[in-house]
């Protein structure tokens, strides 16, 4: 079996796999809208319809609208990390896709039809692409510790509450302490609950400040990356988030006039440009197109590109030596990717097959043909002479 076919056959395997995983993820978006928007529905609706109407509560049923549409926000996230094809997130989803097919069960509801269905559906489609989803979670320390902070306070402050319950008003039960707990340290304060006595407004005054500090802390590590991606925009380079979703991809490896000319006419939302010109990486950025500021014989930056991901890769640095050894890197760091070579000098053609391309092109030897087939028949023989002679 030739090197191609085995090529074309790999690049149709990860396609059929790109596919699932964009299926996948459609469909965790679509439940997670649609668990939102019946939950929504189902809490303001004023009585219970549907086949299990008389079976069902109207307490259980709202109930189940207001968790149906916390839900659905989760949903949301897991789809977010499903994108990113992470672990975490194939098992968020695994669990909370029963859980919104039992509440649109409890909806009872003609709204929540199709919510059952497609998450009964989705099921078995999230659990074949298991093997897709192998990312682990990176957190970095000031994220642990925002999780932490939030959490410890969350805990502190629902503790502290309960336990002090005589010094506040409207604070019976574990509920009512954790939720005077959140509205304080968000610095929302409704003031349906509130401190009656002086250690109760100490306290307080702690929860306000613990809270609020752990808020602070998460809105850092939320603007941090956003940060990090405007610089990394502003410096010619993508972020690391955004190499990551980079899957079954084009890699394009260097730039060229052909290269302009091919993403002006298809410019693509699955193709990276790798360019050391950071000028051409800022200009291609503002246009849409994925680039990044980087040697195409990098190893490094290949791996960084996700050279071990990408379906084809076009290698047009208008240097043939250059593109030689771009192509080795390549085909070291992924052996069965098909490899696209343009050849600057027509004599060097060969030399980048040899070194690794599954096809090479030159300009020259197209432009010849063209001009050979657009003559005359006439001149066609004396043309084909001239280039002859040209050769020798």
């Amino acid at each position: 079996m030739s090197t191609s076919l085995l090529a074309r056959l790999r690049n149709r395997w990860i396609g059929w796999h790109a596919l699932g995983i964009r299926l996948t993820v459609a469909l965790t978006v679509v439940i997670a809208l649609l668990s939102v928007a019946t939950g929504i529905a189902n809490i303001s609706a004023q009585t219970v319809v549907g086949p299990l109407a008389e079976f069902i509560p109207r307490a259980i049923q709202r109930t189940a609208g207001f968790t149906g549409t916390l839900t659905g926000f989760l949903m949301i996230a897991s789809a977010y990390g499903l994108r990113r094809r992470l672990r975490a997130a194939w098992y968020s989803t695994v669990v909370l896709l029963p859980v919104t097919a039992l509440q649109g069960v409890l909806q009872s509801s003609p709204l929540s039809l199709p919510l059952i269905v497609l998450s009964v559906v989705a099921l078995p489609k999230v659990l074949y692409n298991r093997g897709q989803f192998d990312r682990t979670v990176e957190l970095t320390t000031a994220q642990l510790a925002a999780g932490v902070a939030i959490v410890g306070a969350q805990i502190y402050g629902t503790v502290g509450t309960y336990a002090l319950r005589e010094d506040f008003t409207n604070v019976s039960t574990l509920v009512d302490a954790f939720y005077y707990t959140l509205v304080t340290a968000s610095t929302v304060g409704y003031g349906d609950a509130t401190p009656t006595s002086q250690v109760g407004r100490l306290f307080g005054m702690s929860v306000v400040v613990i809270g609020t500090a752990s808020f602070a802390i998460a809105l850092g590590t939320l603007l941090g990356p956003v940060i990090q991606a405007r610089f990394a925009k502003a410096l010619g380079r993508m972020s690391e988030g955004d190499l990551d979703l980079l899957d079954d991809h084009v890699l394009v490896l260097g730039y060229s006039d052909i290269v302009a000319a091919v993403l002006d006419e298809k410019p693509g939302s699955d193709v990276l440009v790798v360019t050391p010109d950071r000028d051409v990486v800022r200009s291609l950025t503002d246009r849409g197109v994925n680039a990044l500021t980087a040697d195409p014989d990098d190893e490094a930056s290949l791996r960084e590109a996700g050279v071990d991901r990408a379906r084809l890769a076009i290698v047009a640095t208008n240097d043939d030596a250059a593109d030689a050894l771009t192509i080795l890197t390549v085909r070291q760091l992924n052996p069965d990717v098909e490899i696209r070579a343009v050849a600057t000098n027509r004599e060097n053609m060969r030399k980048l097959e040899h070194a690794g391309a599954t096809s090479v092109i030159s300009p020259i030897v197209i432009a010849a043909q063209q001009l050979l087939e657009s003559s005359p028949d006439g001149d066609v023989d004396l043309l084909a002479d001239d280039f002859d002679g040209g050769d020798a």
